[in-house]
């Protein structure tokens, strides 16, 4: 078997109300998908993240410059096509778009090899788990968005069956957003867990000091607290508070970790499939954050095949324990496989059992929302 076709697809949707986090607005949903074509009729699926820059970035890395490596190849060789592209583009990739870039075609590499033998992809990892704990990603700040519409929506993803929630912090006052972590704590009640994240907003004293003062209402986890680069910040922060500290979605391959691990600037890692290096670099990342007994709960905020390469990521690997399930409106998303990804009614996913990836794109959605 030989990889014939390596493409890339933009997906854009406007939002009605913008979503803000503590640092960016959003006022659209975008994804770049990777799609390989073999000379045998098998195809793989993945997604590269762009975030931080235009999607036509990594569009044209992935068509004009990785796609060079691919073409003839066995798509089977995975670990060997890995190091090709990351050691031809290593003058100029290393962290960043190039990376990202290589994490949607190494996912679609591996959605062809677990199709080609008719196996979901997380038993050909190792099959570790067949469902995964899933917390609501959400509870942004939005024009219009007071406490109550706030825990409102939160206590509306505990309804749909969600066991754990997360809401944004950082973007006003300590004192505001203190009175929004009570309103959501109040509306869920004491036996969900509330995540908390920051997105590399606060000064480590900063951060520090809010931690503190969420203590009282139970908050499992502080994500991101102080800026991606600044490891010494966060290894004060980890060390200072009684929480765990989660980070990493901001991080690339396994040597941006490995400085995370060894400076103890974490407690629980989230490498994100479609960001870090793909299903192969993810893995080790797992794997060496399991030396150190550190969980790993993989980032996902983008489309439904980010969110089931990150699924089926987490369900291969021992020390996992959540799948991250971004719950603002995103066509991309709800719309965009055949079957949509749900929770069951323990606030579970279940792993498909169908091979590879286990998903088949909505082509109509595809074609609604295509940039050409």
């Amino acid at each position: 078997m030989k990889i014939s076709k390596v493409e890339a697809m933009i997906l854009t949707c406007q939002l009605d109300r913008p979503i803000m986090d503590a640092t960016y607005t959003l006022p659209s949903r975008s994804v770049v998908l990777a799609r390989i074509e073999t000379d045998e009729g098998i195809s793989g699926i993945g997604e590269a993240a762009y975030f931080g820059g235009p999607p036509m970035i990594t569009k044209m890395i992935i068509e004009k410059e990785l796609a060079d490596y691919l073409i003839g190849e066995d798509p089977l060789n995975i670990e060997r096509l890995w190091e090709t592209m990351y050691q031809r583009s290593i003058k100029h990739g290393r962290k960043g778009a190039i990376i990202a870039s290589m994490s949607g075609i190494d996912i679609a590499l591996w959605d062809i090899k677990a199709r080609s033998i008719g196996m979901p992809l997380y038993q050909l990892l190792g099959g570790c788990y067949e469902k995964i704990r899933a917390y609501a990603s959400a509870g942004f700040y939005a024009e219009g968005k007071g406490l109550k519409e706030l825990a409102g929506e939160m206590e509306s993803y505990v309804k749909e069956g969600f066991t754990a929630v997360k809401m944004k912090i950082g973007r006003v006052s300590q004192a505001e957003d203190m009175a929004r972590i009570k309103a959501v704590r109040e509306a869920i009640g004491p036996n969900i867990d509330l995540l908390v994240d920051g997105n590399n907003v606060y000064t480590s004293y900063e951060a520090i000091k809010m931690a503190r003062k969420m203590e009282a209402y139970d908050v499992f986890w502080f994500e991101e607290p102080v800026p991606a680069e600044d490891i010494e910040g966060s290894a004060r922060v980890a060390h200072a508070i009684d929480m765990p500290l989660a980070a990493g979605e901001n991080e690339f391959t396994r040597y941006g970790f490995r400085d995370l691990i060894i400076n103890q600037a974490l407690d629980i890692a989230q490498p994100d499939a479609t960001w870090c290096g793909g299903i192969t670099e993810a893995r080790k990342i797992a794997a060496m954050a399991s030396a150190w007994n550190i969980t790993c709960v993989p980032h996902s905020f983008s489309s439904a095949i980010a969110l089931m390469s990150n699924l089926h990521f987490s369900a291969s690997i021992p020390n996992s324990m959540f799948q991250e399930f971004d719950r603002n409106y995103n066509p991309l998303r709800e719309e965009l496989l055949t079957e949509p990804v749900r929770i069951n009614k323990d606030g579970y996913i279940d792993l498909p059992d169908k091979p590879g990836l286990g998903v088949e794109l909505n082509e109509a959605t595809v074609k609604k929302y295509r940039v050409h």
